[in-house]
């Protein structure tokens, strides 16, 4: 699988070298394109998994409290109204779009805990194919440079 990467690089930067001007501006204008999305995407992804990490913490705290306890509950980011604990056993799990799931507080954590290895690994396989264009970026940069560098002195 290295020697099939090493060799698609090897033909991505042969194909590279055969363009014209014009090609490599548009080649490198898409891919600076596509890794500021990916940097996006990674960014989103880093405050998904900042959330959850949150969360998964919260319910552990939340197992520790007696029942009866008086706490401040969250309706929005800024906004709390004042709530007692009924049943720290069962908790409400949101699942996206507006969805709840009750589920046992266990059932919570490892729900927590699963969704921030899956958001991790897209992360890692995000970071690969980020760092993959920003070098096809940089190399198009390159060749591009040296291009304009030999027409330069001519005119």
């Amino acid at each position: 699988m290295v020697s099939e990467r090493f060799a698609s690089a090897e033909m991505a930067a042969e194909e590279i070298q055969k363009m014209s001007v014009e090609q490599l501006k548009g080649v490198k204008e898409q891919a600076d394109m596509e890794v500021n999305l990916f940097q996006d995407s990674l960014n989103n992804i880093r405050t998904a998994t900042s959330r959850l990490e949150r969360a998964a913490a919260a319910l552990h705290d939340l197992s520790l409290r007696p029942r009866g306890k008086k706490m401040l509950v969250p309706l929005t980011a800024s906004l709390y109204v004042p709530g007692m604990l009924d049943d720290a056993e069962k908790v409400l799990v949101d699942v996206g779009t507006g969805y709840f799931v009750q589920k046992t507080m266990a059932e919570g954590e490892d729900y927590c805990q699963r969704k921030i290895a899956l958001l991790k690994s897209n992360y890692d396989q995000l970071q690969e194919v980020a760092a993959k264009k920003k070098s096809i970026a940089d190399e198009a940069g390159a060749v591009l440079q040296a291009k304009l560098n030999l027409i330069a002195p001519s005119q």
